[in-house]
């Protein structure tokens, strides 16, 4: 059965996590996406982790195999003139260049918008960078971190008076990966509407700032009325009570109330006694009154799981959902009754478990294949898409060009 995007080319000048992330919806969904890493060192990527035991190792990189599924991995030096006339090569038949070097960097290794244009004219050229192309950030340097609070996300972050504290791991970076695939698709069928490459300049900055994942949302806000959508402030229970964050068995729920929903709560509860009291049922919206919701509360969740406790509640109607852990996460019922996760075979890594594709088509479903090692498929390209001869490719290596 054909892959719904088999027969296009991406030629995959990324490195780290968001452009990895984009290119890998491609070569998940059967493009043929040639990686371009450095001789000897590979992807960024390769480096981060997590490693099995801890020991850090190029082709056992947690990071990097879930980053670049199903791609094929080409090592070139680009500072070297033979490196750089290989990577023409290979733009001359791609539908798609993808690259996040720091502006400027591709036109000094010879491939530039104009150069690209020659060489390739239908091919579109991708460009993921921090801050764009242009403007006055162009080159700043810039994490995950640093992204948070410059796309207004940390602002959001914090308590009251206290300092903003980031989310966790690599969210933004993760966001815009998924922004560039989309664009990246678009560019492809603007190109093949047009007969002519597009150019796309995408700023990781804008992605942020535009998104709806929080600080997006009161940008929007303050833009339009002058006003926040949200402002940090005590921790406080929203909606009716109960709600929140609440203690079980093995754990920790989140419930989500309304006042229509209190007759649901005390069903949960088998306290339908409840439902009409004069005390607690007309002051559900004050906060004043949680302690005595939660003493009603915590003796039926302290003698039931999380999954328990969530299942309770969505037989009722209310919106209970166990706080999952990692381990849950990977057991979780739903996921692997759809066969989400997916065991990978790879040389070096051994069998690894990596999240599947989200996007199910029945007539062309996508496939996860295991990631290359580095430099896995340099002589098979170098040979059967290029024409050089086994010797020729014998001496590149001598020269340290691959």
């Amino acid at each position: 059965m054909a892959a719904p995007l088999e027969g296009i080319r991406v030629l995959d000048l990324t490195q780290g996590v968001a452009g990895p992330f984009a290119t890998k919806h491609f070569s998940d969904y059967g493009a043929e996406v040639i990686k371009v890493e450095r001789p000897g060192q590979g992807d960024m990527a390769r480096r981060l982790g997590p490693f099995p035991d801890d020991r850090p190792h190029l082709e056992r990189s947690g990071m990097f195999l879930t980053l670049n599924t199903g791609k094929r991995s080409v090592t070139l030096d680009l500072k070297t003139a033979t490196g750089q006339q290989i990577l023409r090569r290979l733009a001359e038949d791609a539908d798609i260049v993808v690259e996040s070097f720091r502006p400027g960097t591709l036109e000094r290794l010879g491939l530039g918008p104009d150069v690209l244009r020659e060489v390739n004219p239908r091919a579109s050229l991708v460009r993921v960078s921090n801050f764009g192309q242009t403007g006055p950030y162009r080159d700043f340097n810039a994490d995950d971190m640093l992204m948070y609070a410059m796309g207004g996300v940390l602002a959001v972050t914090a308590g009251e008076g206290r300092e903003p504290v980031k989310i966790g791991l690599y969210a933004p970076l993760f966001l815009a990966g998924n922004v560039v695939s989309a664009f990246v698709m678009g560019a492809f069928f603007g190109a093949r509407r047009r007969g002519i490459g597009e150019r796309a300049d995408l700023s990781i900055h804008e992605i942020l700032a535009s998104s709806m994942d929080r600080g997006g949302t009161n940008l929007v806000s303050y833009g339009y009325s002058g006003a926040l959508y949200f402002e940090p402030r005590q921790p406080q229970r929203s909606s009716a009570l109960p709600a929140g964050v609440y203690p079980c068995l093995d754990g920790y729920i989140h419930i989500l109330c309304q006042l229509q929903w209190w007759s649901r709560f005390c069903q949960l509860i088998e306290r339908p006694d409840l439902v009409n009291d004069d005390h607690l049922a007309p002051n559900l919206l004050d906060i004043n009154y949680a302690p005595e919701v939660d003493a009603i509360f915590f003796p039926w969740l302290l003698q039931r799981t999380k999954q328990e406790a969530m299942e309770a509640g969505q037989a009722v109607g209310l919106p209970i959902a166990a706080i999952n852990t990692m381990q849950d996460v990977l057991n979780d019922p739903q996921l692997n009754a759809r066969g989400f996760f997916v065991d990978v075979e790879h040389p070096a890594a051994g069998a690894v478990r990596l999240p599947g594709v989200p996007l199910r088509m029945s007539g062309t479903p996508g496939e996860l294949r295991r990631a290359p090692l580095l430099g896995e498929h340099t002589f098979e390209i170098l040979t059967e898409r290029l024409g050089y001869d086994p010797a020729d490719v014998a001496r590149l290596e001598q020269q340290g060009v691959i």
